[in-house]
């Protein structure tokens, strides 16, 4: 798809349009999101990104249309799992509800720099080197795999670790103990200090850089165009913050997510295997983008449906344990 300077101005210009939107709109004034505005928010995004599919149908015809809603569907659901790590590090940071919005817009936004990085640089890799996909295949066959292993570990307690960045930053600047609104930074007996706001941000904005890791192979496995990539990307994260007040507290029942990811993650390893071997001239199927679409939306319908029906089978067991304990305790106290 070849695309002018012209239209990635305009895309960026929309996008940052739609940002701005989303900040005067919804995000101005700290507040506790009820789920009504959750909602109405995600639609909002999902019907921007169905509309952007739809231009591309129109305007540049049904492959690249195919690819971006392939990639975003991929990129959407991989960035659901991103909200697990989100919740454990607003837990850590002890963040306020009614500042945890802006804590995602600023931090997501921080993602979706780094991240254009990232696909920036991974489109002039793969343009110059086509034995890059071999690489990208195999990392995410790996990952895929890795992904297997943890579900299957069930572990129970998983705590945030601050990465190198922020223990720099928290060594190198003096910080207070509580917020000051939504200020980064605050004078203190004419002392210059950061505030918590700033460091969460930050957690969430390059934590968000390790899942671009297998995400952004991810999506190359899907299409090499730099322009599908970016604007699948930039839609999928932009309706994230919405995304996590909606489901917040329905990602303790997705249990089987994982298992659903690592088979996406796999797939998508095999298929940039067999595109490597095809371009090296070897005679292997390669697999259609229909095809992929197909198999992700399939995976992901399955993963929830089985994830709500095991968690609807949970719910009685665990209550049912709790009454056993509470009785059990009564009889020792009688």
């Amino acid at each position: 798809m070849d695309v002018s300077v012209a239209m990635w101005g305009l895309t960026i210009g929309g996008l940052c349009a739609l940002i701005a939107a989303d900040f005067f709109i919804g995000g101005r004034k700290p507040h506790e999101v009820s789920l009504k505005e959750a909602g109405i928010w995600t639609a909002v995004w999902v019907a921007l990104a169905a509309l952007f599919g739809l231009g591309l149908l129109v305007f540049a015809g049904g492959q690249p249309s195919g690819e971006f809603f392939a990639g975003f569907i991929t990129e959407k659901s991989l960035s659901v799992d991103n909200l697990f790590v989100f919740v454990l590090i607003m837990a850590k940071f002890a963040v306020p509800t009614v500042y945890q919005q802006r804590v995602l817009m600023v931090g997501v936004l921080i993602a979706l720099v780094l991240r254009a990085v990232f696909i920036a640089a991974g489109a002039a890799i793969i343009s110059t080197f086509a034995w890059v996909f071999y690489i990208f295949g195999a990392f995410l066959i790996w990952t895929a795999w890795k992904l297997i292993q943890e579900a299957r570990a069930d572990e129970e307690e998983t705590e945030f670790e601050e990465n190198r960045l922020l223990k720099a930053v928290g060594k190198r600047f003096p910080s207070t103990d509580g917020y000051h609104g939504t200020q980064l930074f605050i004078v203190e007996n004419g002392k210059r200090l950061m505030t918590p706001m700033l460091i969460v941000m930050l957690a969430i904005g390059t934590t968000d850089v390790l899942f671009a890791l297998d995400s952004i192979p991810a999506i190359f496995g899907l299409t090499q165009d730099p322009y599908i990539v970016f604007t699948a990307n930039a839609f999928a994260l932009m309706g994230l913050r919405q995304l996590y007040f909606l489901i917040g507290g329905l990602l303790k029942k997705l249990v089987h997510l994982s298992y659903g990811l690592s088979i996406i993650l796999g797939f998508i390893g095999v298929k940039l295997v067999l595109h490597a071997l095809h371009e090296s001239g070897a005679h292997v199927p390669e697999i259609s983008i229909p095809v992929s679409l197909g198999v992700i939306c399939a995976v992901l319908a399955v993963t929830t449906a089985t994830s709500l029906y095991a968690s609807g089978k949970q719910a009685p067991a665990e209550a049912g344990n709790g009454e056993s304990r509470l009785r059990d305790k009564d009889s020792a106290d009688v």
